[in-house]
């Protein structure tokens, strides 16, 4: 299935598209196509996800606040406007250390 979430012809700025939710983590998907897709997520301080592996290059953007991004066992402290990628099937985390907002970008071909 492919489809844009967003309208694609209106800009919009990713901090004013999700919210924070007490003590949980929000996301929600911006562009899914059969080759990749883009998603936006909220984590409330203290929230994580914990170490697992994906098949595909992944890209993350801080796009508000600070967070800690684990790659293969070594920790990245990231703030708004840093970005990193995540290459395939190497273990990764990520643990907040704010609040903070992030883009994630999926590649899968």
């Amino acid at each position: 299935m492919e489809s844009n979430k967003f309208n694609n012809r209106k800009a919009f700025i990713f901090n004013n598209e999700i919210e924070y939710s007490d003590g949980g983590i929000v996301s929600m998907r911006v562009l899914e196509k059969s080759t990749g897709n883009v998603s936006l997520f909220a984590f409330d301080k203290g929230q994580k996800l914990s170490e697992h592996t994906a098949p595909f290059d992944a890209m993350i953007q801080i796009v508000e606040g600070e967070a800690e991004i684990m790659i293969g066992g070594e920790p990245n402290k990231m703030k708004e406007g840093d970005v990193i990628i995540m290459p395939a099937n190497i273990p990764h985390a990520v643990n907040s250390i704010t609040k903070f907002k992030m883009v994630l970008t999926m590649i899968k071909a």
